[in-house]
């Protein structure tokens, strides 16, 4: 009572209320009240913060509600600011001045990269170029008011990719795939895995699909309500602006538009890594046995059967096969967003991606789909996978930009099956068990958080949850994990440069450095199962950690003396 009656006491002297407009700076201090709020307020609780007589407060509560500037949940009690609130943000927009805001920002890019780089928006299912600025010497040309296809340049799609899903179902619905190159997205199928996948990674790249010799990469400006208000493109000869060379790019351009709107991008794959620290710890001899530079590294399982390595990039998207006995790493191109990889007992592959659980045919790159127990989530993708023991899948997910806790955790059996084992995670991580499989370990990146659990082996079931390990986020994030014989839970921690090894009560015991900041996972492999595996990323990391990084998104070994589990192979039904 006494902290609602200080707010209110704060704002009537702050306010200026002229005669006659005491009942709108009521309605103004409530709707302030409601705004600022943690948690939702009921009735009793927003009558006592605005110090008003009940009357009143309820006359001017319901006038609030009939406008649209307050909902309430009868079903909760709880009231919370209206949709009218996201109508009048976008006339916000509609009237926020974007090529007087980033005509600094485009110069400056121009200048640094020496390609033509452009600020466009959506006129329907295409693209209006409304500034340009051209690098010197031999450029791509484009023209101010120029109008081009959005499905077959990254503009376009940069820009579809974060459209509100009605939206973009018309958009979709009415748009006519026309092919311009051998390279341009023809099937709306292919362009819905494209736009998934560009959520994921931030930025959209257009490799001759507009026109040959040309490339592109982009990022939509997005408003406070995260709709996209236009897009900042880069286009260059595809002799210049190699794939190599785009990502990097792609970052800058991402860093670029926060700066014109001062709009923050997803939470957990975009912050900046700690700095490089002391290196003592370094395992000796610590190998990069791929230099690959995966976007995104991830899922890495030791096939017994091949003694060879699976793991997947998750950004490109691909699964790779890794031999160490003579360094080659094959890559399957899988076409779209790839999170984890299983063995199975058929000599295929089990796939978590954006579509659900799917098969994979290493050879022929061809997927089947098996299930999905998120398939009516929309927003959501799978994230780290593996075949628990008894032979059931784990997979967890997230939502595809990290920023609201809707992810779980699945136990799928091979008639695709599935139960829910946990609820409201950020960004579900690393899996692993115990030797005697009776403790389930568990990652919430976003947390900082390992958690432990009770389970039967080969059943399932989880109990006495509990927190087994929190890394401050000062010292990184926890990612993928693997446990060996001993019991040793190994973590790779993300913008951490290391690998945390615990002991079996939670303690730390062992830190292997690395020298790259984004570790993505860990597992055991080699014939004797005594090699440590660590895939590791070069996503959204800034140049100057690339420079001092160069080998971020290739793949580590050492042997730190313990051996790991043998992984279980999902168990094709029939």
């Amino acid at each position: 009572m006494m902290q609602g009656e200080t707010v209110k006491e704060d704002r009537d002297t702050k306010a200026k209320v002229p005669t006659g407009a005491a009942a709108l700076a009521k309605g103004l201090t409530l709707l302030d009240i409601i705004a600022d709020a943690d948690e939702p307020h009921r009735f009793s609780e927003l009558l006592k913060l605005s110090g008003l007589p009940k009357p009143t407060f309820a006359r001017i509560l319901k006038t609030l509600i009939a406008f649209g500037l307050v909902r309430q949940d009868e079903g909760k009690g709880i009231y919370t600011l209206g949709p009218r609130f996201m109508e009048l943000s976008h006339k916000v927009w509609d009237t926020f001045d974007l090529s007087s805001v980033a005509g600094s920002e485009l110069q400056r890019l121009s200048d640094d990269l020496q390609e033509t780089v452009t600020l466009c928006r959506l006129d329907e299912d295409r693209v209006l170029y409304l500034e340009e600025r051209s690098g010197q010497g031999l450029a791509v040309r484009v023209d101010v008011g120029q109008k081009v296809p959005a499905h077959a340049t990254a503009a376009g799609k940069a820009l579809l990719a974060f459209q509100d899903p009605t939206t973009l179902r018309r958009l979709l619905q009415n748009m006519s795939l026309q092919a311009f190159t051998d390279q341009t997205i023809t099937s709306k199928e292919q362009l819905q895995a494209d736009l998934t996948l560009i959520r994921a990674r931030g930025y959209a790249i257009s490799l001759e699909e507009h026109f040959a010799g040309v490339n592109s990469v982009a990022v939509a400006i997005t408003g406070k309500d995260g709709q996209p208000v236009g897009a900042l493109a880069v286009l260059g000869p595809s002799s210049r602006m190699t794939e190599g060379q785009i990502h990097p790019i792609g970052r800058e351009l991402m860093a670029a538009a926060r700066r014109i709107t001062g709009v923050a991008g997803a939470v957990a794959i975009s912050s900046q890594p700690r700095p490089r620290t002391n290196r003592a710890n370094m395992a000796k001899p610590l190998e990069c046995v791929l230099p690959w530079g995966a976007q995104l590294g991830e899922s890495p399982v030791w096939h017994c059967g091949e003694n060879k390595l699976y793991w997947v990039d998750i950004l490109k998207p691909s699964v790779c096969r890794f031999d160490p006995e003579t360094g080659s790493n094959d890559s399957c191109d899988v076409g779209k967003l790839v999170s984890a990889v299983m063995p199975t007992n058929d000599g295929r592959l089990l796939l978590a991606t954006q579509d659900g659980l799917e098969w994979l045919d290493f050879a022929s790159a061809q997927l089947t789909p098996f299930m999905h127990p998120e398939r009516d989530v929309a927003g959501n993708r799978l994230n780290d996978a593996k075949v628990g023991p008894g032979g059931a899948v784990w997979v967890g997910s997230m939502r595809l930009d990290a920023s609201q806790p809707t992810g779980g955790l699945y136990r799928v059996t091979n008639d695709g099956n599935f139960t829910v084992k946990e609820t409201g995670i950020a960004v579900s991580n690393g899996l692993g068990w115990s030797p005697d499989s009776r403790v389930f370990y568990f990652v919430d990146t976003v947390l900082g958080v390992i958690y432990a659990y009770d389970t039967e082996p080969g059943i399932g079931t989880l109990t006495n949850k509990r927190i087994f390990a929190t890394i401050p986020e000062s010292e990184g994030r926890p990612d993928g994990l693997t446990v060996d014989d001993q019991g040793g839970v190994w973590v790779a921690i993300w913008d951490g440069w290391r690998v945390n090894r615990y002991l079996p009560d939670g303690t730390l015991d062992r830190v292997i450095d690395l020298p790259v900041p984004r570790p993505t996972s860990v597992t055991f492999g080699g014939e004797n199962l005594d090699t440590l595996y660590i895939t590791s990323a070069r996503t959204r990391l800034p140049a100057a950690t690339l420079a001092e990084a160069p080998l971020s998104g290739g793949l580590f070994t050492c042997k730190p003396g313990e051996k790991g589990i043998a992984s279980s192979e999902f168990e094709v039904r029939g």
